[in-house]
């Protein structure tokens, strides 16, 4: 009785949740972008599908609620591969809290090299840079043999120009219903409150003003399933991020316990204006008889760019 009332109970909170009213922000304009890229060569090998994936190496990026499941203290550190001098640089830490908790500190660096500056006359100046970090804090505990919840604090710094900066902070919160060791579900609103605010009086003096930029609210409902088989994971969710509705699907298995591979599909949007981007990866277990060690790698189609994105990770992990 207990679990069905819990079961009805989440599918209200995600039904008034997505219920909220939409962001009017368009997606591809929408401040944020590199944060909803992706989080390392596992989730982004996956399609970014992992909001209920409670094995393996997990986030605290996708789901708070699922750091309580991480088995092993693992370490990871993660580099890009992007086309137009864009740069996606991740390092994370996460680790169960015996008997029940668990905690995940990940930090995001993206941005922007070798702009290209010019004068009123169109003559070189110099060259810009931009960067668009978030230092991620999660912590997530068990109330339950079936059901976890988390929450998730993210410092938001963008540098857009000299004298031009933004610190902000958002929060994320999400859920993880366990119907069996096989099967579950998750929940995540994200990027709640995140924003960033610019103040170009530094810059323009009387004639700046402040104008603040808000995330567009992300509302995410997924679906795992684990079968006993080759360490097997299928996943899917749906996401509205603001007024833009698009689903995942990722998979992975292990044919043998020192290789996997992965393939996912990201930004599947039924009414047609976006494209979706599938992805493949792979994890190799080398043998270093001194430490546990795993290579990640993500492939991933992204439209609209002329090269596609290529994720490296190493990951370290403390039994």
């Amino acid at each position: 009785m207990k679990r069905t009332s819990f079961i009805f109970v989440m599918f209200m909170f995600c039904a008034i949740a997505m219920a909220q009213p939409a962001s009017t922000s368009k997606l591809g304009g929408a401040p944020g972008a590199p944060l909803r890229m992706g989080f390392g060569a596992r989730g982004m090998g996956m399609g970014n599908a992992l909001t209920a994936v409670r094995g393996g190496e997990l986030s605290g990026y996708y789901n708070p609620a699922l750091v309580p499941f991480q088995s092993t203290r693992t370490a990871t550190a993660s580099f890009g591969i992007l086309s137009l001098d864009r740069q996606m640089n991740i390092l994370s830490y996460g680790q169960d809290l015996k008997p029940t908790a668990g905690v995940f500190i990940g930090i995001l660096n993206s941005g922007v090299s070798d702009i290209d500056g010019r004068d009123i006359n169109g003559r070189p100046t110099e060259v810009y840079s931009t960067s668009e970090n978030a230092l991620i804090a999660s912590f997530g505990t068990r109330v339950s043999n079936f059901v976890s919840i988390g929450l998730s604090a993210k410092i938001l710094y963008y540098h857009l120009f000299e004298g031009l900066n933004s610190t902000t902070v958002g929060l994320d919160i999400g859920f993880v219903y366990s119907f069996s060791d096989q099967l579950a579900l998750g929940g995540v609103l994200q990027d709640i409150n995140a924003k960033y605010t610019w103040d170009t009086s530094k810059l323009y003096g009387r004639d700046g003003n402040t104008t603040t930029e808000r995330f567009p609210l992300r509302r995410r409902l997924g679906v795992s399933y684990m079968p006993e088989y080759y360490g097997s994971t299928v996943s899917a969710e749906l996401e509205i991020i603001g007024s833009t509705s698009i689903m995942r699907l990722g998979a992975e298995m292990y044919p043998i316990e020192q290789f996997a591979l992965r393939a996912g599909v990201d930004q599947i949007d039924f009414e047609g204006n976006l494209v979706a981007k599938p992805s493949f990866g792979f994890t190799l277990k080398p043998d270093f008889g001194f430490v546990s060690s795993y290579i990640h790698y993500a492939y991933v189609l992204e439209p609209y760019s002329p090269h596609n994105i290529h994720i490296i990770a190493l990951s370290v992990t403390f039994d």
